[in-house]
């Protein structure tokens, strides 16, 4: 006798039908396909169903996909649920707000059926949290690097990532508007970016009461002693000069969240 496995759920969001009922059929062989027209219809259905991963559209009328993803981190029942980005909006800035608040990936419209049956996986595999020894769940420290070069960036997220949640930021004057919405155990600030200075971003940080002893590194190619006392002055705990051993950074990062 065929013994039938029970599809994983996913809920798709969006507010056009002909969009849930083409992703539906599209995976319908994989996967059981919730539609919800809204955030709000979204919420509702949570109260019955807990899918293994959510498909949010960005663009709806009344609440967006980015305040859908916030209202579903801000609320302890479904935080941990694995949440894709689906949307027409490519440009850097979307993608970049998207992954920082949270969203697991970023799918964007027009796409294959491979390309999401892939990134639906792949999310819904690694996106569950962990569980730790005493049986809860095993939380990553959040690391928030700040720094106008890209590459930078990038190699940052990949050094740290299987240690920590690692959310990056190439345009500093949104620093305030993110903190909103994520709460980093450690800063990695560039202390020299056009027009806005890892300096300028420290009282923006200290502003937080959550953040008023929260710990600041700065990456620097400029080390001079003045430049590193002024810094220590204003609360960063630590520096590393660039260009840096990787194992350098995780080191400090480690030693100074132990500390913390």
């Amino acid at each position: 006798m065929e013994v039938k496995t029970e599809l994983k759920k996913i809920i798709y969001v969006d507010d056009v039908s002909f969009g849930l009922t083409s992703v539906k059929n599209r995976l319908k062989e994989q996967f059981e396909v919730l539609p919800a027209q809204s955030v709000s219809s979204l919420f509702e259905m949570l109260k019955h169903v807990t899918p293994d991963v959510i498909l949010l559209d960005v663009n709806m009328p009344e609440v967006d996909g980015y305040e859908g993803i916030r209202m579903l981190k801000r609320d302890e029942r479904y935080a941990k649920i694995p949440v894709i980005f689906v949307t027409a909006e490519h440009d850097k800035y979307n993608v970049e707000k998207g992954i920082n608040l949270g969203a697991a990936a970023y799918i964007v419209k027009p796409f294959s059926t491979k390309q999401l049956v892939s990134a639906i996986e792949k999310t819904y595999k690694t996106g569950k949290p962990k569980i730790g020894a005493d049986g809860g769940a095993e939380v990553k420290p959040c690391i928030l690097a700040v720094d106008d070069v890209s590459t930078m960036l990038r190699t940052i997220h990949n050094a740290l990532r299987d240690n920590y949640k690692v959310y990056t930021l190439s345009e500093p004057e949104k620093l305030e508007d993110l903190l909103q919405n994520i709460k980093p155990d450690l800063f990695l600030l560039d202390y020299k970016m056009p027009e806005i200075t890892g300096f300028d971003l420290i009282p923006v940080i200290r502003r937080f009461p959550e953040h008023k002893e929260t710990p600041i590194i700065f990456l620097t190619s400029e080390g001079t002693a003045g430049n590193l006392s002024a810094a220590v002055r204003l609360g960063v705990c630590d520096y590393i000069v660039k260009p840096f051993e990787l194992q350098t950074l995780r080191d400090k990062i480690q030693t100074r969240l132990k500390q913390d």
